[in-house]
């Protein structure tokens, strides 16, 4: 087997060291535009393997608190500086115009969260097939556990779709499995921190703890 694709999340400007050092043993970066602030581009240009652009809603769970517009200009920018995948929320405003302008330029995430619940089964499916008509290249699809069951059902989901390239886990602590195991099963990759303390949501482990988990699987 493969070793499981891992996405570093870099929320601070002053994570570029631990970026760079953790090169070998990640297979991309997600830049967290509305977390870094300002000095994101520094951060972009500073990487040594592809990136994902993110400047997330706050009716996500990010941190933007400008207008919409800025929001989407952040974005473009980042087309421009050479992010590899641009994160698209499936509720941003006009976000099939803004799909259609980057296409082809930037591969395409089209990602929901929910900060509640993980719904039932065909809830998630649709959420997934209205990405795909949004033109996603990649749907995400991230809920919050509160049991066991929550687990399952989206681990079950990046089975179904991964044919479709899918990133779908559960957030808290009970979704902690999910993480490890969802690019086991089917997902893209996953997502981690570059440090305890630096998470970008609930319940993410670090590079370091993941590579040590697959290793103790034996799936590195």
């Amino acid at each position: 087997m493969s070793s499981p694709d891992i996405c570093a999340c870099i929320t601070t400007a002053a994570d570029i060291d631990a970026a760079v050092a953790v090169k070998d043993l990640v297979s991309l970066y997600e830049v967290r535009i509305d977390l870094i602030g300002d000095g994101w581009t520094e951060v972009a240009r500073a990487l040594p393997r592809p990136w994902i652009a993110c400047n997330r809603l706050s009716s996500q769970g990010g941190g933007y608190c400008g207008t919409e517009t800025e929001r989407v200009d952040a974005l473009q920018q980042a087309v421009e500086d050479g992010a590899a995948i641009v994160d698209v929320e499936m509720q941003a405003p006009d976000a099939c115009s803004f799909i259609r302008g980057i296409k082809g330029r930037a591969a395409v995430l089209v990602s929901h969260h929910d900060f509640e619940k993980t719904d039932e089964w065909p809830a998630l499916t649709e959420v997934v097939e209205r990405q795909k008509d949004l033109g996603a290249d990649i749907c995400k699809v991230v809920t919050t556990a509160r049991n066991v069951e929550d687990t399952v059902t989206v681990l079950r989901l990046a089975r179904h779709y991964s044919a479709h390239r899918i990133v779908t886990f559960a957030m808290g602590i009970p979704g902690t499995t999910s993480r490890i195991l969802a690019p086991l099963v089917g997902a893209e990759f996953t997502y981690a921190s570059l440090a305890a303390g630096h998470e970008a949501a609930p319940g993410q482990l670090t590079v370091a703890q993941l590579r040590a988990v697959y290793d103790a699987m034996g799936v590195i």
